[in-house]
């Protein structure tokens, strides 16, 4: 048996199909979230939801999803190659060329294309998020005086990447 509804604060599943308040935070099933608490944020795409705690569904224009349905739908709408990047996965690293870093932190700027990590500020930066800041902020092919091969060398590793993993999002919008 599914259950058909979820809190729209938390995203937390109602128990029972005769639930009406969400065990976790005791709103109502169904009422907006209120504008004081932190809307939920989708582990897949990273996405905060919008202020009526839904997201727009990627296969049906004008619907708005729960985050439970919302992660579902990513099985059919991925937000890249996570098998792929599974591939370079060493534990809680990613290896990347001859460089790691940690793998959520590297999967998160994949997805999203940001490298401002939001409230949670503590990241371990090091030669590959470098790599990452310098491709977001000169591109590809840029000459970045007093470049080091090093740095140059981790950019074109990072940019690889970068391209496998976007490869069947940028097929699927193509088609």
């Amino acid at each position: 048996m599914t259950i058909q509804i979820a809190c729209l604060s938390c995203g937390t599943p109602a128990r029972s199909g005769g639930s009406t308040f969400c065990a976790r935070c005791g709103l109502r099933f169904g009422a907006a979230p209120p504008s004081h608490l932190e809307l939920p944020v989708c582990p897949i795409c990273y996405r905060s939801a919008d202020d009526d705690g839904r997201f727009p569904s990627a296969a049906g224009p004008g619907l708005r999803l729960d985050i439970p349905r919302h992660v579902e739908e990513h099985d059919r709408h991925p937000v890249g190659d996570d098998d792929y990047l599974e591939s370079l996965r060493e534990g809680s690293r990613i290896r990347i060329g001859r460089w790691t870093a940690p793998f959520d932190l590297v999967r998160r700027y994949l997805v999203t294309g940001a490298l401002d990590g939001g409230r949670r500020r503590q990241f371990e930066h090091d030669l590959i998020v470098t790599a990452m800041t310098q491709l977001a902020r000169f591109g590809p092919d840029a000459t970045i005086l007093g470049d080091q091969p090093e740095w140059r060398a981790a950019r074109d590793a990072v940019s690889e990447v970068l391209e496998r993993f976007q490869r069947p999002l940028a097929r699927r919008r193509s088609a």
